[in-house]
């Protein structure tokens, strides 16, 4: 009763903050910090971080809520000098602003300089002279966006102070040159909801004094952790694959104003100093070089004031830009000057080092306060060279997509057609300019149908073009090479993400490199719009069929299932009149339904972009006729997967993410452990994501709750599991599943010596060459070496259920180290193996014994458990939620699975 008010426990919880924070003032105040910035003096008129939050700037961490507050606050306070712009809300409903800070008289003509600068991102309209008198008197705009991992928590505070001091400054020649060259757009926080999260952990967590220890719960917290949003999406690798709402109205804003400088303000371990940019190596080929002149401007202003003020700092170690989904690589592609800035994180109010140093959040605030004002600073000094290049790199991209070999880039609309159309809509929304054809072309003497997109590589965007849809983006030799080294002296590699990302492959859809332009009539794409579909046929048929393969497809039949229909799929392909419909096909039949079918199916097919055929007949020409044991009724799907640890929240949360906003299933996440006690019959699919940091499942489920899972299993149930969630599964120990997690391969070599334990000495060793040494010192037994991330083929088994609707072959996103064994024929099927040696690495950069490890080895397995199946996915089909092509093998196991299952009465 009254179960939901909190109000006495929350007047606690208030009354508490209220006194830390009194008390953290008051230590403050005795050590007399020292100011933001020495010897500012500010206007009056303008309100401080106290008087509308009631706490000092990195006296506190700012919530949403409060960030808000004090933003409109300052723009209530200078409504000439900033404006406030809402661009996007996130799943949680907390919507994202930036602030533009100018002079009175640039904040008047906000239009016109976003014009302008419209003006200037297309040199094919405005000429060289043109656009030398448009950037007469122009300001440089520039972008600073903060706190796009909620748990690093310094740089919104720092958004605030910035903001602050850019209006209340005054006789400040620093700021006056800012205002009088620069509009500076600052994002105070790009990740509300898990800024939100990571605040609200602290305030449960928080003592009557802030604790420095690294050990106290206020500076660690309870899964998923505060970095991620609201379905755990690293937010900094979404740049190109823009799954979430965040990202995406980031870029729809950038694409507005093409800042010139765009600044990530990040944080890293405590024990760590600072980091700006020069970055460190690898440098991606499709960068230009004249980027490393401006960013060397940046660093050495920067580490001017650093050294002013007596912090430390580092440059060109750990954080590179080689891949271009982080927010420091991104806008290099439009022609910016992106960087990431990296402060070592107090991950609370107050730190204690491993040397005994004490450091607090408002030192850490300070940091990148200081180095958003230096930044700002060297904009201004720059204006004109940074208009000059931002116009220079356009214009010599279109250059250069003009004389190189490869002119256009075509996607023939067949196959996975919705899927084809995603990817167009995809590269549309981040400023590329692709037409789709109105009839049949022709391209390389292939002739393909009308809808087919075509993506000429001379304008603009040419270089975003190249690094997204290229097979393959080299790393320099030079770098490969020290790699190497380290790894044959067992030292960590410095790459720092997944060396391969290639769209068509990771959209499993066909690409044409054409060497001239294509003859044809040609309608351009608009961004976010996607062809409608339609039923063909008779208006009431007996049935409805729609190829499976489709992304489009899935949706449909899941919307069918939600509302009520009964839906089958097919195993095997069938012709009629004259059409061959593939394995996996949809079929609804109207005997079967009520009559609001046909209704029903035309606006489903509209909706998700499906061709839906119409029949008259069952009858077949060729192969399964309706009512064949190959066909088989979908089940509603009743989905549970695993959530809280040990999963990995990234693999959970895109996982959910996919199921329930790309293909409208609606999942159940329970709490891992209550899988081995609780009652699981209501679901027909559990899910086992990838496991993240920590005990792993044997830790959590054990014995029991391996037990558990089989029976379920056994009865009917479909388990899938994902990625280390097979070593479970695979575990001898738990012996669920009937392959095995493989060691490195060893070359040849003496067999391991057995220990005698009662033995004080080993028999002696004559080594007569240096090989004999680097033999003796290699372990007898270890795993094979961690893969940052590449793009591994795999081949389908046409015969399998599981192989439906993706064709002859896949691409996986393979990471880290693990490499399987195939299962038996006795004991199950490989619906999907890895190529062989010489083709398995489709692209990116993988040492070379795991390349021939991997290769034949299973990337599916799946294996009869009584009445049910485990299916196995060794690598996660949900990567990043980027990993489209995998779509249909997992909505395979997920959907399909469930309907070949003889779940018990």
């Amino acid at each position: 009763m009254g179960g939901f008010y909190h109000g006495p426990r929350k007047g606690i919880l208030l009354f508490m903050r209220l006194f830390a924070t009194l008390l953290f003032l008051s230590t403050a105040l005795q050590a007399a910090p020292p100011e933001f910035w020495p010897g500012a003096q500010y206007d009056a008129a303008i309100p401080t971080h106290a008087k509308v939050l009631g706490y000092d700037a990195g006296a506190r961490i700012s919530s949403h809520t409060q960030i808000m507050r004090y933003m409109e606050a300052l723009a209530a306070a200078a409504p000439t000098r900033m404006r406030i712009f809402e661009y996007a809300k996130t799943w949680e409903g907390r919507k994202l602003i930036y602030a533009a800070i100018g002079s009175e008289a640039s904040i008047r003509r906000l239009p016109e300089i976003k014009s302008v600068m419209q003006r200037l991102a297309d040199p094919r309209k405005t000429p060289q002279a043109d656009a030398k008198k448009l950037m007469t008197g122009l300001p440089a705009v520039v972008w600073l966006g903060y706190g796009v991992h909620g748990n690093e928590i310094s740089s919104p505070d720092a958004a605030l102070m910035t903001a602050y001091h850019l209006l209340a400054a005054r006789n400040d020649k620093i700021v006056q040159d800012v205002l009088a060259n620069t509009v500076v757009l600052i994002d105070p926080l790009q990740n509300p909801d898990g800024r939100d999260r990571f605040v609200h952990n602290f305030d449960i967590a928080e003592g009557l004094v802030p604790d420095d220890s690294p050990l106290a719960a206020e500076h660690n917290e309870p899964w998923p952790g505060g970095r991620t949003n609201h379905y755990y999406f690293d937010m900094n690798r979404d740049w190109f694959a823009l799954t979430q709402p965040e990202t995406k109205g980031r870029i729809r804003s950038l694409l507005e104003w093409f800042p010139l400088i765009f600044v990530d303000l990040h944080e890293m371990g405590s024990e760590s100093t600072y980091y700006f940019a020069p970055e460190a190596d690898p440098f991606n080929p499709h960068l230009s070089k004249d980027i490393m002149e401006s960013l060397n401007w940046v660093g050495k202003n920067n580490a001017k004031w650093f050294d002013q003020f007596g912090f430390s700092f580092f440059t060109r170690e750990v954080y590179d830009n080689f891949y271009p989904g982080y927010g420091a690589s991104w806008p290099c592609y439009y022609g910016g000057v992106a960087m990431t800035y990296e402060q070592a994180s107090s991950r609370g109010l107050l730190m204690r080092r491993s040397d005994d140093t004490v450091f607090s959040f408002r030192d850490t605030v300070r940091q990148h306060f200081v180095a958003s004002i230096s930044t700002l600073e060297t904009a201004a000094r720059y204006r004109e060279r940074l208009l000059d290049k931002f116009y220079g790199f356009r214009r010599n991209a279109i250059e250069e997509g003009t004389n190189e070999p490869v002119k256009e880039y075509v996607f023939p609309r067949t196959g996975n057609v919705t899927g084809v159309d995603r990817l167009a809509s995809l590269l549309t929304e981040q400023g590329i300019e692709v037409k789709r054809s109105t009839a049949a072309i022709t391209v390389n003497g292939k002739s393909l149908p009308a809808g087919s997109y075509v993506i000429s590589l001379a304008q603009p965007a040419k270089r975003l073009i190249r690094v997204l849809l290229d097979p393959n983006v080299p790393m320099e030799e030079k770098f490969l090479q020290e790699q190497e080294r380290r790894r044959a002296r067992k030292l960590p590699d410095e790459i720092y993400d997944v060396t391969a990302w290639s769209l068509p492959l990771l959209h499993n859809v066909e690409m044409i490199s054409a060497s001239a332009a294509t003859p044809g009539s040609f309608e351009m794409v608009k961004a976010g719009v996607m062809p409608k579909g339609r039923v063909t046929g008779p208006a009431q048929g007996v049935a409805y069929l729609a190829p499976w393969g489709n992304s489009g497809t899935a949706r449909l039949a899941v919307g069918a299932l939600r509302q009520g229909y009964r839906v089958w799929s097919t195993d095997k392909p069938f012709t009629q009149n004259a059409k061959t419909f593939p394995a996996g096909t949809v079929v609804i039949k109207s005997k079967e339904n009520p009559d609001t079918l046909a209704a029903a199916i035309r606006t489903l097919a509209a909706d998700n972009g499906v061709e839906v055929t119409s029949t008259d007949t069952t009858w077949v020409d060729d192969g399964v006729n309706f009512g064949s044991r190959h066909v088989y009724q979908l089940q509603k799907p009743a989905i549970a997967i695993a959530w809280d640890r040990p999963t990995s929240a990234g693999s959970a949360g895109h996982m959910r993410y996919v199921l329930e906003r790309q293909y409208g299933i609606p999942v159940t996440v329970v709490r891992t452990q209550q899988l081995a006690t609780a009652n699981l019959n209501r679901f027909n699919a559990i899910i086992l994501p990838d496991a993240g940091f920590g005990e792993g499942y044997n830790g959590v489920l054990g014995a029991n709750g391996a037990r558990r899972l089989r029976e379920w299993t056994a009865a009917g149930g479909t388990l899938i599991a994902i990625g280390s969630a097979v070593s479970y599964l695979a575990d001898p120990r738990v012996g669920v599943l009937a392959i095995a997690q493989e060691n490195r391969v060893k070359a040849a070599a003496d067999p391991p010596r057995k220990k005698d334990d009662t033995e004080p000495r080993v028999p002696g060793k004559l080594f007569v060459k240096q090989e004999d040494y680097d033999k003796a010192i290699q372990a007898d037994s270890e795993q094979p070496d961690q893969v940052a991330g590449v793009l591994a083929k795999a081949k389908l088994d046409p015969e399998h259920w599981m192989s439906a609707g993706a064709g002859p072959h896949i691409y996986a996103l393979m990471n880290g180290r693990a490499i399987f064994t195939p299962i038996k024929l006795d004991k199950g099927f490989n619906a999907a193996v890895f190529a062989g040696p010489d083709e398995v690495v489709a692209s990116g950069y993988m040492w070379e014994e795991n390349r021939k490890q991997l290769a034949y080895k299973p990337l599916i397995v799946v294996q009869r458990e009584g009445r049910g199946q485990i299916i196995a996915f060794t690598a996660d089909p949900n990567f990043r939620a980027f990993m489209d092509g995998m779509n249909v093998l997992f909505l395979n196991a997920v959907l399909r699975g469930p309907a070949r299952s003889r779940q018990a009465p």
